[in-house]
């Protein structure tokens, strides 16, 4: 450690160049003209000026995703902050790491309903793992150091730092990187043995066992562990929505994603199965449905994840164990392994295996499984896009279409709103990835009706070079919500037109960007070639029928084996 006098935003700039944050998503503000300032003559933390805060958060998270690295995000005090709070629930739902910097009002003034006041510190609590209120300069690096760690540790998630105006611009003799953390915070990642060794007996012992795999396989990185398991038991895998990319599926054990809008045969399973092993999720309703009595009833229920609030919530299971998904997996591997045992071919695996080509041949074929012109759309980005390409999506129905028809093969490469199902967060969790991951291709698949709350961050991907493209599903409809009201609410459309939205190609060269109209599918693969050449951020305006469904899907109030629109999957 080496003690030195500096001003409380000096301090925080050198602890985040400690930290390896090498970018940060943001917006200044009066309390916050100190850190900006050292930003300024300071090179080591790229900073992407962002035009809303709500976005700024999405980058971040977006970031973090692709990245692995914890994200973070800037906001001034009062209005600046409470923007962020959309975005920081966003990702503490989905357990991605940020931390977040906000200004704040002088210690002295605090309380007191200052200019540009809010109680951030209270505000942002539900929505983050840990805050702080610093009210002491000298506490800066102790404080810097224990949000990232609590952030990218145990159950990953959000950290807010509310930094005072006063304790930016004051300056201390401190020392610098302190690694002391708190007593009291000691997240359990180590499996306990019994309970490894009786999920392995269960698996092994099963007839027909499944691998559910959550969001929690991709950011432990365990991704290798769960298609060795996979193999070694023969065991199919279906995944949540946050788990898309754990296993390629184009793998034969791969089933795809399950539940409200997953494929048939992935539900089927879970129906089915004898034995199954949940890793890394949180078996949210979105999965489960609401008929728990359908999901996996007859089935030894195994469930890892490193959050013990999470065992028991929502599923009750048989064979609980808390920890790291890879070490578990990693564990049970090696229990297997030891033991000399390993499934057999067995007809489970061979209607696995048919089940899976059937629905792989849904993807590659237009007139399988679906014929809207939207699934048609996401089918041609399978054909056109490479393996490393990233999809983020907006939230609604070309989200559903993109989780249920495009295929994953990497982790990291799709990245979607799970748990609070933001709408707007695609496009400004496109500029993190892209940020992220500069040499690859990133592609936002979009609503117009989510685009529309956030595409002024158009001007921050010119003013940034950051070449995204977004791939608009244009239905002049809140397109999810009108198939709801025609599906359950008799066609009574109440409010869900959006009427008279922009001509989005004008839109796009307004900002600067590159933009072009697709009226069918297979004019998409010349008009991403023109978007990817034009070296410019792109939006590419895709017209799309105002009644396509995404379907099937689980109905209000039902379950895995309830869902309609089932006829479009008679191929097997």
């Amino acid at each position: 450690m080496t003690r030195e006098k500096l001003s409380g935003a000096e301090i925080v700039v050198e602890e985040l160049k400690n930290e390896g944050a090498e970018v940060a998503f943001g917006i200044p503000g009066g309390v916050l003209l100190d850190l900006y300032e050292v930003l300024y003559t300071e090179d080591a933390v790229r900073h992407i000026l962002m035009r809303h805060e709500q976005c700024a958060a999405h980058a971040a998270d977006g970031y973090a995703r692709v990245s692995g690295k914890t994200g973070v995000c800037i906001a001034t005090s009062g209005p600046g902050a409470t923007n962020l709070v959309t975005g920081l629930a966003n990702a503490s739902m989905d357990s991605t790491p940020v931390v977040a910097l906000t200004g704040q009002v002088p210690t002295a003034a605090i309380g007191s309903n200052a200019f540009q006041e809010a109680s951030t510190f209270t505000i942002t609590m539900p929505v983050t793992k840990y805050n702080f209120l610093v009210k002491r300069t000298e506490d800066l690096p102790k404080v810097i150091h224990n949000a990232f760690y609590i952030a990218n540790t145990g159950r990953k998630g959000v950290v807010l730092i509310d930094l005072p105006k006063d304790v930016l611009a004051t300056k201390v003799e401190v020392d610098l990187h302190q690694k002391e953390t708190f007593a009291g915070y000691k997240p359990n990642i180590k499996p306990n043995k019994v309970q490894i060794k009786k999920a392995a007996e269960a698996l092994v012992n099963a007839e027909r066992p499944l691998i559910l795999a959550g969001g929690g396989v991709i950011s432990t990185g365990a991704t290798e562990e769960l298609r060795h398991l996979a193999e070694f038991l023969g065991a199919p895998v279906v995944t949540t929505l946050m788990g898309k990319g754990a296993i390629p599926e184009n793998h034969p054990f791969s089933l795809g994603m399950a539940g409200m809008h997953g494929r048939i045969y992935a539900n089927r399973a879970i129906n089915e199965c004898d034995a199954l092993l949940a890793v890394g999720t949180r078996f949210s309703d979105r999965l489960t449905g609401w008929q728990l009595d359908q999901f996996a009833p007859d089935a030894t229920l195994i469930h890892v994840d490193i959050d013990a609030a999470e065992i028991n919530k929502n599923i009750q299971v048989d064979i609980p164990i808390v920890g790291d998904a890879k070490l578990a997996l990693g564990e049970i591997i090696k229990w297997l392994e030891k033991k000399k045992k390993t499934a057999t071919e067995s007809l489970w695996v061979k209607r696995i295996k048919e089940m899976h080509s059937a629905c792989e041949d849904c993807i590659k074929d237009v007139g399988r499984a679906g014929t809207s012109i939207s699934d048609m759309f996401i089918k041609e980005l399978n054909r056109i896009l490479d393996d490393d390409a990233i999809i983020t999506t907006e939230v609604g129905q070309c989200q559903m279409f993109a989780a249920h028809y495009y295929l994953t093969k990497k982790p990291r490469t799709f990245v979607s709103s799970g748990g609070l199902g933001t709408m707007g967060f695609g496009f400004p969790a496109a500029i993190g990835a892209k940020v992220a991951a500069p040499d690859k291709k990133v592609v936002d698949v979009a609503g117009d009706g989510s685009f529309l709350m956030t595409c002024q961050d158009l001007a921050t991907c010119v003013e940034s070079d950051i070449p995204v493209v977004v791939c608009i599903f244009d239905n002049r409809y809140l397109g999810m919500v009108r198939q709801w009201q025609e599906l359950f609410f008799e066609k009574r459309y109440s409010q869900t037109g959006l009427g008279a939205t922009p001509d989005f190609v004008k839109l796009a060269e307004a900002f600067s960007c590159y933009g072009e109209r697709v009226e069918k599918p297979e004019e998409l693969k010349d008009a991403l070639h023109n978007a990817f050449e034009s070296g410019k951020p792109a939006v590419i305006d895709m017209i799309v029928g105002m009644d396509d469904k995404i379907l099937p899907m689980i109905p209000p109030g039902g379950g895995v084996i309830g869902m309609i629109g089932t006829e479009r999957c008679t191929h097997i």
